[in-house]
């Protein structure tokens, strides 16, 4: 999409903005349907963070992207981990997904989110007021799923140890929310955000994540909708097999600690 600052400069943006206007219109309300379908594919081309219908959906969704896709974006992005990790919940694994690292890349973290958009049913999605979620490792995606379903994308903070939010970001009593997370295991941080929800006047509707690596464990209360299940052993710190012993423990994005 061209920009003011090209060639072409302003009114080829203007043009561009009131075709998309008129995409956008055309393709909500009347008109033949064959001058609505090109016109709904005009408005999708120029500015699809803004068309949330089936179409681009059925285009860019999770239909489309299979397990070994997603599973192939973190090996590219070197956020397959193995060795021996303690996770936020505390227990231990063999195996680590380093969300950090699949998102930052901008255009990976788009194609994720997109895709976990479309997993959405219809039905959720048409009910989202704002998506919310936890800091720190939810911060990226939930920004992405907010540009992917056109809301707003607050974020939650415990600085005290408790979630809340903070910078100004307030909910409007009622509001409709989407709790996004990157990683899912036991459940709790997720069970913690969304009692921050309550607390601050909004109502989670459902979860979305990149990964969850319960094992279908994971109980949050709502309608949980995950863009991947790995399923991937967890261990108790007193309960560790052999090989794992054997490692030294590492706390992802801290320094090394004692096993």
């Amino acid at each position: 999409m061209l920009r003011p600052g090209f060639p072409g400069g302003k009114r080829l943006w203007d043009r561009q903005n009131e075709t998309f206007r008129r995409g956008l219109y055309a393709a909500k309300s009347g008109g033949s349907r064959t001058h609505k379908g090109f016109l709904r594919r005009i408005a999708a081309a120029v500015y699809p963070p803004y068309w949330a219908g089936e179409t681009i959906y059925r285009q860019i969704g999770r239909d489309n992207m299979t397990n070994e896709d997603i599973l192939q974006e973190f090996r590219d992005a070197e956020a397959l981990l193995e060795g021996h990790f303690i996770l936020s919940s505390g227990l231990r694994s063999p195996r680590y997904l380093q969300c950090a690292r699949v998102l930052m890349n901008p255009a990976r973290a788009a194609r994720l989110a997109e895709a976990l958009a479309a997993s959405l049913p219809a039905q959720i999605r048409a009910e989202i007021d704002v998506v919310v979620s936890p800091a720190m490792g939810g911060i990226i995606i939930g920004h992405e799923m907010g540009r992917a379903l056109a809301k707003d994308a607050l974020f939650l903070e415990r600085p005290d140890g408790v979630f809340g939010l903070r910078r100004g970001f307030r909910l409007q009593p009622g509001q409709k929310v989407l709790m996004i997370e990157d990683v899912v295991t036991t459940g709790l941080s997720s069970r913690e955000a969304i009692a921050a929800v309550a607390r601050e006047g909004g109502e989670v509707i459902a979860e979305a994540a990149l990964v969850d690596r319960s094992n279908g464990t994971a109980d949050l209360g709502v309608p949980f909708f995950p863009l991947i299940r790995l399923d991937v052993p967890t261990y108790e710190a007193d309960q560790l097999p052999p090989e794992l012993q054997a490692i030294p423990a590492i706390k992802p994005g801290s320094r090394r600690e004692a096993a």
